[in-house]
């Protein structure tokens, strides 16, 4: 099975078909990515607030629980410090709510962003490469089997005509030298069935 026709002009087409839809698809990924990058940014302002609930909760605790051994009033005091504290520690969860709200809003634009693009390069790139793949693999099977090049002589017949132009017509004609099993003319004109697939015989 070959990936890539014999025929110079069609290998450099398939290569170059080939490495545009890598690029798209590298492009696509790279583009995710940074998009994914910037909305990352957004979550900095949980980030801050996670910090400064953590750190004002942590800074109330400690001081609820100095409070707490002054004598007489020490329970009174760290009441309303403790609540305080638990406030940090809200706020600290909202912020670290908001953090993963904005991950996963990321990671979900930056997945939109890949499959849609890549799926559209895959959709016009990649069965035209199977089909060229299968028809080469037919080609070549039927011109190896026995009257194999008979049938790919007619196929040329069928044709373009542009592309018979390159054979050199005996007299009566292609059709009729074909017809007449001239071999040299059979082998010219499957040769010209193999160029049209990008095999050579």
């Amino acid at each position: 099975m070959r990936f890539y026709a014999q025929t110079p002009v069609r290998r450099s087409r398939q290569v170059v078909a080939d490495l545009i839809a890598v690029a798209l698809i590298a492009a696509a990924v790279w583009f995710a990515l940074a998009v994914r990058d910037v909305i990352l940014k957004l979550a900095e302002p949980g980030r801050q607030a996670e910090n400064a609930g953590d750190s004002l909760a942590s800074g109330l605790g400690d001081a609820g629980d100095a409070a707490s051994k002054v004598p007489l009033v020490g329970n009174s005091l760290k009441k309303p410090l403790q609540s305080a504290a638990d406030a940090g520690t809200g706020l600290a969860d909202a912020g670290q709510s908001l953090q993963d709200i904005v991950g996963q809003v990321a990671t979900l634009t930056a997945i939109a962003l890949i499959v849609l693009p890549v799926s559209f390069v895959l959709v016009l790139w990649l069965p035209l490469r199977m089909r060229w793949i299968r028809r080469s693999v037919t080609t070549r099977r039927v011109f190896d089997a026995p009257g194999g090049a008979d049938l790919l002589a007619l196929r040329a017949l069928m044709g373009p005509l542009r592309d018979l132009t390159a054979v050199p017509a005996p007299p009566g004609g292609l059709a009729d030298a074909w017809r007449r099993g001239d071999q040299q003319v059979i082998a010219d004109l499957s040769a010209v069935a193999l160029r049209r697939a990008g095999l050579r015989p």
